[in-house]
């Protein structure tokens, strides 16, 4: 995408969050952003709308960092690809995989790298298809079993009524991302699941169900430092075998 100085609108051009299936298709196929500087006598015969505009079209391209594929992330892209090679004859018991590392140090950015580059794998192998290879959500903080449904509903566009229950949400999840083809699902932010409650405790046992109940690779992402309690990785052990991956 080229990025028109003279047309460009910075709030015509928001990015949405990938928490959404339409946001994540975005997100999966949009292409960084080019800008070319004008040569210096054109910028100095700019008047000030256009200078304005432009600057602001540069400040927009500066904000979409670019991603650098670090031995990190490589290594993250290498294993999330295996193990959803690994679990495709499985039927129960399928491994996962838990990014853990401090504050700002990629983890959300490394998991949804992995999605994006298996989404279009897999679209490059079925052409055509409507399928949904791949989910995102985050963890809810102060969550319940309904809050996490409702996320895993939200992503997919379901309409909920207040009769529904969390069980007949996460039912109706299952079978439609079984249909669709789902292999991937991405979990960020379990460092929000609080083992230390009751509430915390039935989530957990909750987002077990998901993982027994779709055929897919779950990957997680936590905030992991000294400061933080974070039992999430325990509790899913006990669903699925994880390997542990580290950033920072």
């Amino acid at each position: 995408m080229v990025v028109d100085p003279g047309a460009f609108t910075i709030f015509e051009e928001r990015r949405m969050p990938t928490t959404t299936l339409q946001a994540w298709r975005r997100f999966v196929v949009d292409d960084p952003l080019e800008f070319v500087l004008l040569p210096y006598e054109v910028w100095l015969a700019l008047d000030d709308v256009e200078r304005d505009r432009y600057d602001e079209a540069r400040v927009t391209y500066h904000s979409e960092l670019v991603i650098v594929e670090t031995p990190a992330i490589r290594e993250i892209l290498h294993q999330g690809r295996l193990l959803t090679l690994v679990n495709r004859r499985e039927i129960s018991a399928r491994r996962g995989l838990i990014v853990s590392g401090p504050w700002a140090t990629g983890k959300s950015t490394a998991i949804k790298q992995l999605g994006r580059s298996y989404e279009l794998r897999v679209r490059q192998r079925f052409p055509g298809q409507d399928r949904i290879p791949v989910v995102y959500l985050s963890a809810p903080p102060n969550g319940s079993p309904r809050k996490l449904a409702t996320r895993f509903a939200h992503f997919l566009g379901l309409p909920l009524k207040n009769r529904h229950n969390e069980m007949d949400i996460a039912d109706a999840v299952c079978d439609i991302l079984t249909e669709a083809g789902c292999e991937l699902v991405l979990v960020d932010e379990i460092h929000n699941i609080n083992l230390a409650t009751s509430a915390g405790k039935d989530l957990s046992d909750h987002l077990k169900y998901f993982t027994e109940n779709i055929p897919a690779t779950f990957v997680f992402s936590e905030l992991c430092n000294p400061s933080c309690k974070v039992g999430m990785s325990h509790q899913v052990t006990a669903a699925a075998r994880m390997l542990k991956a580290r950033r920072g």
